[in-house]
């Protein structure tokens, strides 16, 4: 104990929110340092790390043979080992400014319900990029924590974290979770909504950088007050050339009706499966929504309506997972208990 004090004075803990779609990163005492897509490429020959990042990403569907372009982390787990490990290593560097020859602590979110096998895979990953000792915890308590949710209490207080590759929910109280349910249907999903449509309605290909584009700047979950559009470019399907197409909010909307309604029916049966004390809790206080997917216009409207009652968005849902594990992290003491064996 005494040891791991010392050597906090000279390696900064990290907490990290190893996401899907993007991974962040918060040091004691300093904040959030890093927010990036969880992307990397690597000569393929040997391996040599060539970006990592919005650089990486950027290379995507881009690349020349010789480099290996990819986003190592599907549904919110590993999917390529090696990738990971050297991706968070160079996360690791690009924000250790000094003191690099202490290993730091690091508190990892993971997907509810991961298994011991991937639990694994992320604690090998981070003690091979070089953290000394490595804490897990479950992204919809880290949410909640970072959304101010009073965790603590002996009442419920729900959390739905859409992310990447999972969307979380979870109601806790007392430190523990009641009722947890992971649902691998999220942002990747609506990014590949967005690009069936364009291979159905207009015989286009997209890429998935194009389609997160399409979704960010005019997705929705419910009609809104001012229609939007947008020119999406991409390749024809008949003739191989470029080609550009004009896509409006409602066609977008109808694409994206089935990963919302996946979403929608992943809170009401949270509802169902909760003890009744605390789902009369958190139909009092209202639920909170956190992650990217929680800033697709009208989600929070939707969700409302269909199950009357209050929702609410966190007041920086793309932080609210890592701001959380920051928190638990800067009070080990208190928040020991909520940490994965």
């Amino acid at each position: 104990m005494v040891l791991n004090k010392l050597l906090g004075l000279f390696g900064k803990d990290l907490a990290m929110d190893l996401g899907t779609a993007n991974t962040l990163i918060f040091i004691k005492g300093k904040g959030v340092v890093l927010n990036e897509p969880s992307a990397v490429a690597v000569q393929r020959q040997n391996g040599k790390p060539v970006a990592v990042g919005k650089e990486a990403k950027e290379y995507l569907g881009r690349t020349n043979p010789s480099i290996l372009a990819s986003r190592p982390l599907k549904d919110g787990v590993i999917a390529d080992f090696d990738l990971t490990r050297v991706m968070i290593r160079q996360f690791i560097t690009k924000v250790r400014t000094s003191a690099r020859l202490v290993k730091p602590r690091m508190l990892i979110g993971v997907p509810t319900g991961v298994t011991q096998v991937e639990k694994r895979a992320v604690i090998e990953s981070a003690e091979q990029a070089g953290a000394r000792e490595i804490f897990l915890i479950e992204e919809p308590m880290a949410a909640a924590i970072g959304a101010g949710l009073p965790i603590d209490k002996p009442q419920g207080s729900m959390v739905v974290d859409i992310g990447g590759g999972t969307t979380e929910v979870a109601v806790i109280s007392m430190f523990a979770t009641a009722y947890s349910e992971s649902v691998r249907v999220a942002g990747d999903e609506a990014n590949e909504a967005v690009m069936r449509l364009a291979q159905k309605k207009y015989q286009m290909l997209i890429g998935e950088n194009t389609a997160e584009m399409v979704k960010i700047r005019i997705g929705s979950a419910a009609p809104l007050d001012q229609p939007l559009s947008m020119e999406v470019s991409g390749k024809d399907l008949v003739q191989g050339i470029p080609r550009t197409v004009t896509m409006n909010d409602e066609e977008v909307r109808e694409a994206l009706a089935e990963p919302v309604e996946v979403i929608v029916e992943s809170v009401r049966r949270a509802f169902e499966k909760t003890p009744p004390e605390l789902a009369s809790d958190v139909a009092e206080q209202g639920l909170v929504l956190a992650g990217g997917g929680a800033l697709i216009r009208g989600l929070d409207r939707r969700i409302s309506e269909e199950l009357n009652m209050r929702v609410r968005i966190a007041e920086d849902p793309l932080t609210s997972v890592v701001m959380g594990a920051g928190i638990a992290l800067q009070n080990i003491k208190e928040y020991r208990r909520v940490f994965l064996n």
